[in-house]
């Protein structure tokens, strides 16, 4: 595929190319790949058989390795192989059972899985000679570590565990705005005919709620553990309030965790992935969305969906803050796909989140 210029496209590498890679050593793995380690568009990377206990978050910086930091700021090391709890207000750092040797003209960026996400656990993966979180730059060969603090629950994990997620890109992938806005011409990337897809897709929140009025669910403070590998095995009630629609918004309480949902049906072209960007803090103190990888095929008609919305992860920072229905929160940023993938985001057993409305992570059931 060229641009206009005769230059080859850039784009997100899918799974058959990622399969690819581990073939050829490029992405080595300690174990062999567990099944649906491989999604549409990225790679699920798993915690190794430690996690070391540490006093702060860090960057190695450049020329830096991660276990030479390790040796600065460890507390102790627990071992995974039976699983172990990571406590609230804590940080961790693991080392993956992934490591990379990238060819020169592929990088990556790592985000975490959506059930991580909505599990509230700040999950950040860390390279040596990284300046930042979550940026592997081409051609880089090594180690990777993933960063982990669990903020409202604590967290039952285990070596194999999945919380990060790895994509892998040659050259520039991102739609310029003309681009998304013919994509949006064509093929109704959210069902809102005035969207506005300057910079991204803009995503805003419901308020508004089903029948019965729920629009969201706020995290319980000292409540039992979740177990990251057991979908289905804990009570809602236990580790959940919900919210109802109000009058006058929803009043965002600083250091609670909410679940929310988009206005918006939104929708990932087969040919395309997204991501949930930042929200700019300039037009609100709240951070949305941890996890921002979307598959192709999410909420796609062609992998039987029709539409879904994006569940929304919600913290306020220092001050209480009122959140208004149709309030813009986000925005889907948009990438060309090297190739399309063999499988899309639907089509595959483990697509837990479908044509989703206002969810929870897998691991909670309603009585």
């Amino acid at each position: 595929m060229l641009n206009g210029d005769g230059a080859p496209l850039g784009g997100i590498l899918p799974s058959q190319a990622i399969e690819r890679l581990i073939t050829d050593g490029a992405i080595a793995l300690d174990r062999p790949a567990a099944p649906d380690q491989i999604q549409p568009a990225s790679l699920d990377l798993r915690l190794g058989t430690v996690v070391h206990r540490v006093r702060a978050s860090f960057l190695p910086g450049a020329g830096r390795t991660v276990s030479e930091r390790l040796v600065d700021f460890r507390l102790h090391t627990i071992d995974l192989s039976d699983g172990a709890v990571l406590e609230t207000g804590c940080v961790y750092i693991a080392p993956l059972m992934e490591s990379l040797a990238l060819p020169d003209d592929v990088a990556a960026a790592t985000n975490p899985k959506s059930s991580t996400g909505r599990l509230d656990v700040f999950t950040r993966v860390i390279t040596d000679g990284a300046r930042a979180f979550d940026q592997v730059p081409s051609g880089y060969r090594g180690p990777l570590f993933a960063e982990i603090s669990p903020r409202t629950f604590p967290v039952l994990v285990r070596a194999g565990s999945r919380l990060s997620q790895l994509r892998l890109r040659r050259g520039e992938a991102r739609l310029s705005d003309a681009e998304l806005v013919a994509l949006q011409s064509r093929e109704r990337l959210v069902d809102d005919d005035q969207a506005d897809v300057q910079g991204g897709v803009a995503v805003t929140v419901d308020l508004q709620g089903d029948g019965e009025g729920l629009v969201g669910w706020r995290g319980k403070r000292h409540t039992g553990v979740v177990d990251v590998d057991a979908p289905g095995a804990h009570a809602v009630e236990d580790f959940w309030e919900p919210i109802r629609a109000g009058r006058s918004g929803l009043v965002l309480d600083p250091g609670q965790f909410y679940i929310l949902a988009s206005r918006e049906a939104v929708q990932v072209p087969p040919d395309h992935a997204a991501e949930m960007t930042p929200f700019d803090p300039l037009v609100g103190e709240f951070r949305v969305h941890y996890a921002g990888f979307f598959d192709p095929g999410f909420g796609h008609a062609e992998a039987r969906g029709a539409g879904a919305r994006a569940v929304l992860e919600v913290r306020s920072h220092e001050v209480p803050f009122i959140l208004e229905h149709g309030q813009t929160v986000g925005r889907l940023v948009y990438e060309r796909m090297l190739e399309r993938p063999r499988a899309l985001y639907g089509e595959l057993g483990a697509s837990n989140y479908q044509g989703q409305k206002l969810k929870l992570s897998k691991h909670f059931r309603l009585a």
